[in-house]
């Protein structure tokens, strides 16, 4: 008996310092309600990004499908390994360039050499950034919009531009170009200062990308036949069944762009607006789709499809400067602004003989100036006058240095193949494969 007594005692003896650390330890690990919102953030971030990187297949799709089957392999390399170099650069300089710890030049300019680095494996939630996401969901998001950058530039200079020049430029669009334009907005820079918005950037990536493209457009010159006897020669794409599914692919993937953009998901408030921007989104999209379709049967006489996949990313490309505040009605005008002007603005480049081989420049550049402007019809925080300012500032410095450094490629070692490459095909030329080797005359 007294055994036994013993025993317990001893046993209560063990148990209590246990019970009291186990407590202890319960008080001092951090509730659901200072974690959630790092949690969810950063699962934003980490799908919506996964969903932008899938971005990079539409606009490989939607390009190999618009190009001449004898060209289909070439455009298929650039868009594997612009997303590479994008990847790589942004590490190197870009993720520090655009969100600067202190400013080189105030609000202007950032430290060109900070390496990104991620947090330790196994992060502890007191040693983690509670307030906003982990670094490593950030740099992964971010760096998806900087290869979009790229991938809208590809397009347009299809079918006659040299492999390793437009790779270079892609280097240095995605490093340093992108990166400080962007940084002006987003990284706390003059323009967010002044109060310009561009939620997700239908100016800092759409319009940038396509102010690249046009440098890179007037330096190139036109395709051969392109444009001769004073006559616009049609050089129909060779898969327009791929075209459409980049297009499709590219419409999933804007939910991640713009969800994404919310920029938090740990609230009621966060993950409702994300879905209202899911919405609006969508809604855009298929207004400019649409509008293209009715207004190239009413000018055209026939549906143009070409025309309807355009209408649809110029929709998205310009609800992407304001996808949370409008109602769906003013999402529906806005997207179907965008699709209207895919339909004129593709005509009117080719009076002006810029040689745009997909249409990315009424897409991204017009539209996404459009998409920009148009912000103050449903954002009261902002002006007329600032989006306007914003545009001229983020277009003037990417459309001069590009067009710098595209005329500095072709005076050094040349942007354009041979015309019997052209004329042969840029797979045999500069690759020696073919993407459809039983049509060789594509």
């Amino acid at each position: 008996m007294k055994l036994t007594k013993l025993v317990s005692a001893s046993a209560v003896a063990c148990v209590l310092p246990l019970m009291a650390f186990a407590q202890d330890a319960e008080a001092a690990a951090p509730t659901f309600d200072e974690i959630g919102p790092y949690i969810m953030t950063t699962l934003l971030f980490l799908i919506g990004g996964f969903l932008v990187m899938w971005m990079a297949a539409g606009f490989a799709m939607l390009e190999a499908g618009l190009v001449r089957s004898k060209n289909v392999a070439t455009q298929l390399t650039k868009n594997v390994a612009l997303f590479a170099i994008a990847s790589i650069m942004y590490w190197l300089i870009g993720f520090g360039i655009m969100y600067p710890g202190e400013w080189v030049i105030e609000g202007i300019m950032g430290p060109w050499f900070s390496v990104t680095s991620l947090e330790p494996v196994g992060l502890a939630a007191a040693d983690a950034s509670l307030d906003y996401a982990s670094v490593a969901s950030d740099f992964f998001f971010q760096l998806m919009f900087c290869a979009t950058t790229a991938s809208i530039v590809s397009g347009t200079l299809a079918e006659r531009i040299k492999l390793w020049p437009f790779l270079i430029f892609t280097a240095a669009l995605t490093g340093i170009i992108y990166p400080i334009e962007a940084s002006w907005q987003w990284g706390g820079g003059f323009l967010s200062e002044m109060g310009f918005s561009d939620f997700a950037g239908s100016t800092l990536v759409h319009a940038a990308g396509g102010f690249a493209a046009l440098a890179g457009a007037i330096v190139l010159g036109p395709r051969i036949g392109k444009y001769k006897d004073g006559r616009v020669h049609p050089m129909p794409g060779s898969n327009l069944a791929l075209a459409t599914l980049g297009t499709f692919i590219l419409w999933l993937g804007w939910f991640g762009f713009n969800g994404g953009s919310q920029l938090a998901a740990g609230t009621v408030g966060d993950i409702t607006d994300v879905g209202r921007i899911f919405a609006n989104t969508n809604m855009a999209a298929a207004s400019g789709a649409l509008v293209a379709l009715i207004l190239t049967q009413v000018v055209y006489g026939k549906v143009d499809l070409t025309m309807v996949l355009n209408g649809a990313l110029a929709g998205l490309v310009s609800i992407t400067a304001e996808p949370l505040a409008p109602s769906l009605f003013m999402a529906l005008i806005i997207g179907g602004i965008g699709g209207g002007i895919v339909v004129f603005a593709v005509p009117m480049l080719d009076k002006l003989k810029i040689d745009d081989v997909v249409g990315a420049i009424p897409v991204h550049l017009i539209a996404g100036i459009w998409g920009t402007l148009a912000v103050p019809l449903t954002n009261d925080g902002t002006s007329f006058v600032t989006q306007f300012i914003g545009v001229a500032a983020v277009g003037g410095f990417v459309f001069v240095v590009s067009l710098i450094l595209w005329t500095v490629l072709k005076a050094t070692m040349g942007i354009r193949v041979s015309e019997e490459s052209e004329i042969t095909g840029l797979d045999k030329a500069e690759l020696g494969m073919e993407a459809y080797p039983e049509f060789s005359n594509g």
